[in-house]
């Protein structure tokens, strides 16, 4: 089963319709394979779909976020929308801001923080970090 067919299945498992603007914002995403803004994905869903407001786009963006289909992250004050991330195990990712493309990093910094937060419990972390990829730096 795909990427696409097991999102599509966890919305109907939880009360949510198909529809084919959805399956299709999911495929962009699953094309993409990069984080997307919602007007990006607007802009790509244009032709096929003229009269879909940016709105119903957010919505359907927050509701793949509810459904850990999406994963959300913010660049310079505009949120970001990519596919979870389907890799085992704990990690972190490097962010392209210019192309959205992603790395995924194999180290976690938490054993730093943890030493420098004594007495306090972490209950989650996320690390991110952002720059040019090699090919947008060498542009």
């Amino acid at each position: 089963m795909t990427a696409v067919e097991q999102a599509i299945q966890k919305l109907k498992d939880n009360g949510y319709k198909y529809t084919d603007k959805r399956e299709n914002m999911l495929l962009l995403f699953a094309s993409e394979n990069r984080y997307l803004t919602a007007k990006e994905v607007q802009l790509s869903l244009k032709e096929k779909y003229p009269n879909l407001s940016y709105d119903t786009i957010y919505r359907n963006l927050y509701t793949f976020v509810e459904m850990s289909i999406l994963e959300e992250t913010e660049l310079n004050g505009e949120k970001m929308f990519r596919f979870g991330c389907l890799h085992a195990g704990h990690h972190h990712h490097f962010i392209c801001t210019v192309c959205g493309k992603t790395k995924e990093i194999h180290m976690c910094p938490m054993n730093f923080f943890e030493e420098q937060l004594t007495g306090c419990e972490i209950e989650s972390h996320r690390f991110e970090i952002f720059g040019k990829c090699e090919v947008c730096a060498a542009l």
